[in-house]
């Protein structure tokens, strides 16, 4: 192969995994906030062969094939419509979402887990309405005992959270990654600083 085919991508290709594609729905919103709705290249340019997205933005680095060179998507959006969720799923990533990453004991960050306000010992069920986040100091503390016998409280009711909701917090919490193609789509429905 003549070296003026080959791409940096070729010589390192660890490279490709810098740029990802962030995807939009077809109202330029991303699909989600948080995890941010990111594609890799390749998908992004498949899809796009397939004539499933547009490419609204674009890398400065291209791919080849012998026939053909295009520039890596950065951002895309859904030709079609796909309507968001409405029930939100139970898991550990959401309820944390939910809690701001945050103990609903004591506030703080860090390496948290999950808690039963009411203990599964006691009957306490593993829901929305009965789990909230902890830090690893709090939930030893409490253990299997009510927040009265642990002398503790709760900065906030645990509760089911709606999509919007999440989507909402999820804004709070950008990635550790955001490429300045995405910064316009990522905001445009906030409310304007005045």
């Amino acid at each position: 192969m003549d070296g003026d085919f080959r791409t940096d991508f070729v010589r390192e290709p660890q490279k490709l995994k810098h740029h990802p594609a962030l995807v939009l729905n077809a109202d330029y919103r991303p699909l989600s906030y948080y995890p941010l709705s990111l594609w890799p290249w390749q998908d992004a340019v498949k899809a796009a062969f397939l004539d499933r997205v547009n490419i609204i933005a674009e890398y400065d680095d291209v791919v080849r094939s012998p026939t053909t060179e295009i520039r890596i998507p950065s951002v895309v959006v859904l030709k079609e419509y796909v309507k968001p969720q409405k029930r939100v799923a139970f898991t550990r990533f959401n309820l944390f979402l939910r809690d701001e990453f945050s103990c609903q004991y004591c506030g703080a960050r860090g390496d948290l887990t999950f808690d039963h306000v009411i203990p599964r010992a006691s009957g306490g069920i593993t829901s929305w309405e009965n789990v909230v986040a902890a830090c690893g100091k709090c939930n030893l503390k409490k253990g299997s005992k009510s927040l009265r016998q642990a002398g503790m409280s709760i900065r906030k009711a645990p509760r089911q959270p709606s999509s919007e909701e999440l989507r909402n917090m999820g804004r709070k919490f950008p990635p550790n990654y955001l490429h300045e193609s995405w910064l316009d789509y990522l905001y445009w429905d906030a409310e304007l600083d005045a």
